[in-house]
């Protein structure tokens, strides 16, 4: 029996961050793989690994619940970026944190995934400079995030 590969395409990785925000475990399940690994930046209680869809799906139920489900991920690039089985997106990530209206985060971050068979096998998140820095006061339990001065 022969193997089929599935071609990655730009739509695909909108597809599969649709399904990830739509909440709806079949829909997630056909773009995201049962044996996934998730990669979080930074030094806060968010960042680390997550093995599995189970794990990744609760590391974003645990972002929500602590943003009150402000946290928003905006494509600002306009495309993104497919080559064999990777893929990678620019995105602006905002909210704020619950209970804690003056805590915000607007920084900018870099996903790139690994895909195989049409799923995502493996994903990371890259954040920027002073960015970098936000988003470790953001999910710290420090009562403000400082803002850099440009």
């Amino acid at each position: 029996m022969a193997t089929v590969k599935a071609v990655i395409t730009p739509e695909h990785v909108k597809e599969a961050y649709a399904a990830l925000a739509s909440g709806d475990t079949q829909k997630v399940r056909q773009y995201w793989a049962d044996e996934m690994v998730w990669q979080v930046p930074g030094h806060n209680l968010l960042s680390g690994w997550y093995f599995g869809l189970d794990e990744f799906l609760g590391f974003m139920g645990t972002v929500g619940q602590l943003s009150g489900n402000s946290f928003q991920m905006e494509n600002i690039a306009g495309q993104v970026i497919v080559t064999g089985e990777y893929s990678a997106d620019l995105t602006r990530n905002r909210g704020n944190r619950a209970n804690l209206p003056d805590k915000q985060m607007d920084i900018e971050v870099v996903h790139v995934l690994r895909w195989k068979d049409g799923k995502v096998i493996a994903g990371k998140g890259a954040i920027f400079g002073d960015g970098a820095t936000e988003y470790d006061q953001f999910w710290s339990n420090s009562p403000a995030v400082t803002p850099p001065t440009h």
